[in-house]
């Protein structure tokens, strides 16, 4: 082959593998679209590996009406639970503990999960892939790799429906590409018009349950989150949000800041009073997620995450009082 032939055949495969990266993360955004934009009802089934396996079959009712977003989460088991989110509230129905919860909505995300748009400022950790076409439900469905670059972050795997840019499947992966949680559409029917009615909670006895109301934190509270920083996190994680809260069951306030790096995210909760149970110090598992304690200045800090335990211990580790920790850019502190 002469030097032109083979100047221009790798020219080829750059300019391919670019495109092919290009079209898996447009795949990406068209699933975040439709997740957030269309309407469709739908039964899912959704598997964690961990603690022996897990499985629970829920459905999804979502409607999008004039830019506005109401959904219904039914879980099919018999507990009986739903979650209802409407008019800037989530609600939880939990007949099997007669009470319902009720919070502001902070994510603004789809119930049944979204993965945020692959920007280019991710590259650096994650690299993003279509792979070999497959078929799920009688559907033709794209195969996306989002798979990252070092030990701090989860990989994932998603089939995305070719005619609605719908998940059909979505599989969260540790670093050996082991899944450890998987949802599986079982069955979806998109709709031009979801009814209000199908929106409504089904639960019964309703008045008789008791309402828990998260609590307005005082005026003060705000000040305790902007108190605290984490000195030391993975590359690429960055402080994306504070607060300041009182939990349900305690009136003492606590801290929440949020690390994330775009995709995967840590919550770190800083509490004013230290707990004196050693049961709860250092690592634990809910779910897909990994949690670390520990103690700091007499407070406990926990860093809970969907990401290696690795990434929640550093991050939990370095919590410290603001004043000893140099602001990041960006990081207005009052």
């Amino acid at each position: 082959m002469s030097q032109r032939l083979l100047v221009g055949a790798c020219l080829t495969l750059t300019l391919g593998a670019a495109w092919a990266d290009d079209d898996a993360r447009a795949w990406l955004d068209r699933m975040n679209r439709a997740l957030a934009t269309r309407n469709y009802d739908g039964t899912f089934i959704h598997y964690r590996a961990v603690n022996g396996g897990r499985v629970d079959t829920l459905r999804i009712i979502h409607s999008y009406e004039d830019g506005k977003v109401a959904e219904r989460l039914v879980s099919m088991d018999s507990s009986g639970r739903e979650i209802v989110r409407d008019e800037g509230e989530l609600t939880c129905y939990l007949p099997d503990q007669r009470r319902v919860l009720i919070e502001p909505l902070r994510d603004r995300g789809a119930l049944l999960g979204t993965l945020p748009a692959f920007d280019a400022g991710l590259e650096e950790f994650y690299k993003v892939e279509k792979l070999p076409a497959d078929r799920l439900l009688s559907r033709r469905a794209q195969v996306i790799a989002v798979n990252p670059k070092d030990a701090f972050r989860f990989g994932y795997r998603l089939w995305i429906d070719e005619s609605s840019a719908m998940p059909l499947k979505t599989q969260l992966c540790d670093e050996k590409g082991n899944v450890i949680e998987q949802i599986l559409i079982a069955s979806l029917t998109l709709r031009d018009h979801i009814p209000r009615s199908a929106l409504r909670p089904q639960v019964k006895d309703v008045d008789s349950f008791q309402v828990v109301r998260q609590q307005t934190p005082p005026t003060e509270l705000p000040v305790l989150s902007v108190m605290w920083r984490a000195l030391q996190v993975p590359p690429g994680f960055k402080l994306t949000a504070t607060s300041s809260q009182i939990m349900d069951g305690s009136d003492a306030p606590v801290a929440h800041l949020v690390y994330s790096d775009g995709l995967a995210s840590v919550s770190v909760f800083i509490e004013s009073r230290p707990r004196d149970r050693d049961s709860l110090k250092g690592f634990a598992r809910i779910g897909s997620a990994f949690t670390f304690s520990t103690t700091v200045k007499g407070h406990t800090v926990t860093a809970v995450g969907e990401v290696p335990k690795q990434t929640v211990q550093l991050i939990a580790d370095s919590v410290k009082p603001s004043s000893e920790t140099p602001p990041a850019p960006g990081d207005h502190r009052r």
